[in-house]
């Protein structure tokens, strides 16, 4: 219900925004259009389809498959045939041979090789004799498999399953960057937004202050080289107020082209004060890390990879043989009614071994170099496994302090403003310094910046948890099984609309 009020409140806005040519998004608004529509986002769900429809090929690999095959050979040509008597001798053909077969085949995975069920029938059409025939196979089953070789269906099906799972983690994972690349410019446009208002504000203070100073000068109240200060004071406010349009207009621009809008519009960014204030346990959020992350999903496949890669070396290596048989029933005749009567037994069996004898070393080389990359992956896994904790753990106690520094520079903000207020009256009554003035202006600005900074930091700590976690403190609940749902859901839908045309 919540996304819905969202999408609804950035129609509105956009509508408001096409008429006003002013976009004003809140953080919670510039993330959502940032999920749904920058090119990150975009890519992100592209590359998870893919994986999707790799995982369904996956899966088709063990169920049974069934192919329509034909073919149609014209053959008009003088050829050598060899003779009862021995001797050769040239003969014209003129023939067209037209056959069709169905066949459904299984892959067994445990043993590696396939199990296939066939049917077909063949018309043979000598045109020099004004005659043709039949033959039919009404039905043939064989097998084949490799018997010592590398067994690729069982070690698919250990791998892909974590692919598959690391590539739903990974989507996951980009999401919340998304979003925290989002936060992180949405706030740089808020910080270039106050730069403007704080040049803006300390432009007039020093229009003010610079009229009034030249009163004061030619009835010798103030010295010239105050005098001077105001004056510069009022020029350099001229160029911050021009340099901090600038670096607005950019930001503006920045943000604009990361949510994937073309039209040339003004934005404004409305900053909530509120952040949400709650804890985060170390050990739950290592938990979940470990269990939700798309990079302990990626160690466990390099793992796997490194795995299969030595049962593939030593397969490779040594003794192989190949086994196919098939057995069955054929039949011919002229006439199409009898091709079916009395079938006749056929039998195929063929088994090809290959044994190495001397290969210098070159398999054994193979296996030990597979070998010795198993270990180096062990290795940088645990030292991986071991940083991604320290990384995790780190991030935690950052986040859980971040918002009483976030409520500390709020209050930091507020008192500086009323200083630099103070600083101001004092000076016009003549009880300050303009030097007073001045630190206190900067004082003000320098304080304003800080807090929107620890919000950007708040923020950016708090997507960047979601994102390494997978889940969503604030709910205590997780955070993208619904987008997942949603992508699988219309790639289902689009598999299923296939399906209803083709039948």
């Amino acid at each position: 219900m919540k996304q819905i009020i969202v999408i609804l409140s950035l129609f509105a806005f956009g509508h408001l925004a096409a008429a006003q040519d002013t976009l004003r998004l809140t953080l919670d608004e510039a993330v959502a259009l940032a999920r749904k529509q920058s090119p990150q986002a975009v890519a992100a769900r592209h590359q998870y389809r893919a994986a999707y429809w790799n995982w369904r090929s996956f899966k088709a690999d063990y169920l049974p498959s069934l192919t329509f095959s034909s073919n149609s050979q014209l053959n008009r040509s003088i050829s050598p045939v060899t003779l009862p008597d021995g001797t050769d001798s040239f003969v014209h053909r003129n023939q067209l041979l037209n056959d069709g077969s169905m066949t459904i085949n299984q892959n067994i995975a445990p043993l590696g090789g396939s199990v296939f069920v066939q049917s077909g029938l063949q018309r043979l059409d000598i045109f020099s004799e004004n005659q043709y025939s039949f033959k039919s196979t009404p039905v043939v089953v064989g097998y084949s498999q490799n018997l010592f070789g590398y067994n690729y269906l069982k070690w698919n099906k250990r791998i892909e399953p974590v692919r598959y799972s690391t590539a739903q983690k990974h989507y996951a994972e980009t999401l919340e960057l998304v979003a925290s690349e989002a936060a992180m410019k949405f706030f740089q446009l808020a910080t270039a937004q106050s730069n403007l208002r704080s040049a803006n504000y300390n432009y007039a203070n020093a229009d003010t202050l610079y009229t009034y100073a030249k009163g004061r000068y030619e009835i010798g109240t103030i010295t010239e080289n105050e005098m001077l200060q105001l004056e510069i004071n009022y020029l350099s406010e001229q160029t911050n107020r021009l340099n901090a349009r600038i670096e607005m207009d950019d930001r503006i621009q920045d943000l604009r082209s990361f949510l994937g809008i073309t039209e040339n519009m003004e934005m404004v960014a409305e900053v909530s004060e509120a952040v949400p204030h709650f804890t985060v346990p170390v050990d739950d959020a290592l938990q979940l890390a470990r269990q939700n992350s798309p990079d302990m999903e990626l160690l466990a496949l390099q793992k796997l990879q490194s795995e299969s890669a030595v049962a593939y070396a030593k397969a490779s290596r040594g003794f192989k043989a190949d086994l196919y048989m098939q057995f069955g029933l054929s039949q011919t005749d002229r006439s199409f009614a009898n091709v079916y009567h009395n079938p006749l037994n056929q039998q195929l069996a063929s088994l090809g071994i290959r044994i190495p004898i001397l290969d210098w070393g070159v398999g054994r080389g193979r296996v030990e170099v597979a070998k010795s990359n198993l270990e180096k992956v062990k290795i940088d896994i645990a030292q991986a496994r071991t940083d991604f904790d320290s990384n995790v753990i780190k991030l935690v106690k950052q986040f859980n302090l971040q918002a009483d520094k976030v409520a500390i520079a709020q209050k930091t903000s507020v008192r500086a403003a009323r200083r630099n207020d103070v600083a101001y009256r004092l000076y016009l009554l003549g009880k300050s310094t303009v030097l007073d003035l001045n630190a206190a202006t900067a004082e003000k600005d320098r304080s304003q910046r800080d807090y929107i900074r620890e919000l950007q930091n708040y923020w950016s700590l708090y997507y960047g948890l979601r994102s390494i976690t997978g889940w969503d403190f604030e709910k205590n609940s997780p955070i993208l099984n619904v987008s997942v749902q949603k992508i699988e859901y219309r790639c289902q839908k689009t598999e299923d609309n296939f399906y209803s045309l083709i039948k």
